[in-house]
């Protein structure tokens, strides 16, 4: 059989496509208009004392691993006191916001993103005097905002909720020790359909999260969602004594979950 170059062409075109190898790289030029929506007239410089880490090709949009950290002691005067998490290319760009306190010992987040499609991701950090810092990479990522979800929808809200936190033993106090918190969530988007009804599954999302030890406060999160389904956060805290690290979750419909762990020497 003889297949003329035409024809040659586009096969080869199908083929990547097949394959996967054609996909939409991320764009530079979302940035301009993503900027002026959060920070409108303000000047945010590149730092490299944020970091910011994640794979070149998630394998899954859906949950893709991001970790965040700041090379800055929490307690310096131009400190970071607020961090931002921005996924350029996602229907809704703004995936958490993170304001910090000096009981978070060492900033260093780890979480799981939601990404509809490749994009750079970006973390702004702000100082108490409102001065913008940014470090950004790029991630290929498909399809994790919207898509078709299934299942019970009064078993998947029974279910919501349940907390896991622990922390890493042994316990150093007056130094930054590492805690890992879990919730069971599906964190809906609202741009999901619904298998059953064929609809839109209406947002259904952790929106704040309040981490304290012995009642002070360690870290809070504004959280969006393009944080994945049942939300993960690895975090530092800073214990001077024996006492409670607790963590206080609610969702957008009102309902708030606690958990706490007992820190022993």
């Amino acid at each position: 059989m003889r297949i003329n170059q035409h024809s040659a062409t586009l096969l080869t075109i199908l083929l990547l496509v097949y394959s996967g190898g054609v996909r939409a790289e991320a764009s530079e030029k979302l940035w301009p208009a993503v900027k002026e929506s959060f920070f409108a007239g303000k000047t945010i410089e590149p730092a490299s004392f944020i970091k910011l880490e994640g794979p070149r090709r998630a394998e899954s949009g859906a949950q893709v691993p991001i970790t965040l950290s700041v090379d800055k002691a929490v307690t310096e005067a131009d400190a970071i006191k607020t961090l931002y998490l921005i996924v350029d290319a996602n229907p809704i760009k703004l995936a958490a916001t993170y304001h910090l306190t000096p009981l978070n010992g060492k900033t260093q987040i780890a979480t799981r993103i939601r990404m509809e499609t490749d994009s750079y991701v970006r973390a702004i950090g702000e100082t108490a005097d409102g001065k913008l810092y940014m470090t950004a990479i790029e991630i290929r990522a498909a399809g994790g905002c919207g898509g078709a979800v299934d299942g019970d929808d009064t078993a998947i809200r029974a279910a919501s909720g349940k907390i896991k936190l622990s922390v890493e033993n042994p316990v150093k106090f007056g130094e930054a020790n590492t805690a890992t918190f879990l919730i069971k969530h599906p964190m809906f988007t609202g741009l999901q359909r619904d298998l059953a009804s064929g609809g839109y599954k209406p947002a259904f999302y952790i929106q704040k999260l309040a981490f304290t030890y012995n009642g002070h406060p360690v870290l809070s999160v504004d959280v969006g969602v393009a944080i994945a389904e049942d939300p993960y956060l690895r975090l530092f805290y800073l214990p001077d004594a024996p006492g409670v690290l607790e963590v206080k979750a609610e969702d957008n419909e009102g309902k708030s979950f606690t958990q706490s762990v007992e820190v022993k020497g």
